[in-house]
């Protein structure tokens, strides 16, 4: 039996107060509409079909091509809107699961039962409730004896008994296809000119029909985004749980209050992250690190036994046995082989380091390859911009960059070179030769260390 999901994701989301579209506002690193797609896919079996509208090309575009997309225009009501998917599922789906794409938090697990709870059902509903003291303007539920759902009683219109009950309408449903499609034809038009989704629980009541309820346990899964309000306090049960999961795996989180996880981040078990760490995007992160304290990682690949002490790293790639920081930026492109080490106030972009690389304090890499256990001098800077384009530095291995050296690029330095402190590049220097000076010249021919046998 086919189970299709249906998004409804159309709406304009006002109370935001944004000029970006409700659905695309993120939560741990992913549009809220993302994190309810994800969910329905898990618990659906077919591609779901989201309903847009407003800004609906931006919308469609932002979301990746996990579902199928229709347009509301104009927008007249839930109802209205689960009708847009008919020419696209009728006939080609058993059961169609209904949820909103501004209700990030419900988990799959959830969404299953309701499910199932559907196709035990001998009616042609099935709606997802919670039981809560505070009501947040969620509808009533009022149950027969049976413990069937006799209806569903909006807060704007429910008598002071009403609004006494506990049990509230989430606004998901299961329901069985066939009935659902003919059933939204019945609905009527509202005084505001819409046509409402819970409707069809009076007419299935009418038709003599038992509606049954999955009560979901956990109420914190049935929060919508109407506000910024709601998102932030979305956004703190979502890294709740993120970090929860990261420690079941074996990642030691210090304090996850302070700890800020982004939802498509990996990490490696005994990796230990400290307070105030935020990890975005796509970042993936070995085992046996330590991140933090006060340290940013984003869409960046950290290896195994690395050290990263109140430093950022942004598209990045660090090997294993790294260290940085503190204080310590690499930007986009910046790749650190094994067992590089880059200190206080050091800057690497676009720039290969190999490895055994040192690169104690104050220095600006870019645009450079660096060869394997060269040492870069405090204060030493790859000069790689002329005002209009961005020239390379080539430096070999076993180099040794005298402090305060500006190498002009595009420039080479040669194996086993050294530069004087205060040193102006502006020719290549040959392999074991020492420049020195401003402009720097090529003074002396260094004597090769000789190689220990074996």
């Amino acid at each position: 039996m086919k189970v299709t999901a249906v998004l409804l994701a159309a709406g304009q989301g006002t109370r935001m107060k944004s000029d970006l579209p409700k659905m695309l506002h993120p939560i741990c690193g992913r549009p809220m509409l993302s994190h309810s797609l994800a969910a329905a896919i898990q618990a659906s079996d077919e591609t779901p079909v989201v309903v847009v509208g407003h800004e609906a090309g931006q919308v469609r575009e932002a979301i990746s091509g996990d579902a199928q997309f229709v347009v509301q225009d104009p927008q007249l009501g839930t109802g209205h809107a689960v009708l847009q998917a008919e020419s696209h599922l009728k006939g080609k789906t058993d059961y169609v699961l209904v949820t909103y794409g501004d209700m990030p938090l419900l988990q799959p697990s959830t969404l299953k039962r309701l499910v199932e709870t559907q196709k035990s059902n001998r009616g042609p509903m099935s709606m997802l409730t919670v039981v809560a003291d505070d009501p947040r303007g969620f509808g009533r539920v009022m149950r027969k004896a049976d413990g069937t759902v006799a209806a569903i009683v909006e807060e704007y219109v429910a008598t002071p008994g009403q609004l006494n009950i506990k049990e509230l309408n989430v606004g998901a449903y299961c329901f069985r296809a066939d009935w659902l499609w003919e059933a939204l034809h019945r609905i009527q038009v509202s005084p505001k000119g819409e046509y409402y989704l819970t409707d069809t629980a009076e007419l299935a009541v009418k038709d003599g029909l038992p509606i049954q309820a999955a009560v979901c346990d956990d109420i914190a899964e049935t929060i919508g985004i109407n506000t910024r309000v709601d998102l932030a306090d979305a956004e703190t049960i979502m890294r709740s749980r993120i970090n929860r999961a990261h420690m079941l795996n074996g990642v030691t989180i210090l304090n996850p209050e302070a700890t800020y996880i982004e939802a498509d981040v990996e990490i490696g078990r005994d990796t230990v992250i400290l307070p105030n760490t935020t990890i975005q995007g796509k970042s993936v992160i070995g085992g046996r690190n330590t991140i933090g304290p006060n340290s940013t990682i984003c869409d960046s690949r950290i290896g195994n036994d690395c050290t990263v002490f109140m430093s950022v790293a942004e598209g990045a790639t660090l090997e294993d046995h790294v260290s940085i920081g503190p204080f310590a930026r690499l930007r986009k492109g910046a790749h650190l082989a094994n067992r590089v080490h880059m200190g206080n106030f050091g800057e690497v972009k676009d720039s290969y380091l190999a490895e055994g690389v040192k690169m104690g304090h104050f220095s600006y890499i870019g645009n450079a390859t660096i060869g394997a256990n060269t040492n870069i001098g405090a204060g030493t800077i790859t000069c790689n911009f002329d005002g209009v384009n961005k020239n390379p530095t080539e430096i070999g291995e076993d180099v040794f960059i005298g402090s305060d050296s500006m190498l002009v690029a595009p420039i080479k330095i040669g194996d086993r070179a050294k530069t004087g402190a205060g040193a102006v590049v502006t020719k290549d220097v040959p392999a074991d030769m020492l420049a020195v000076g401003v402009p720097a010249r090529a003074i002396k021919k260094l004597e090769k260390k000789a190689e220990s046998k074996k």
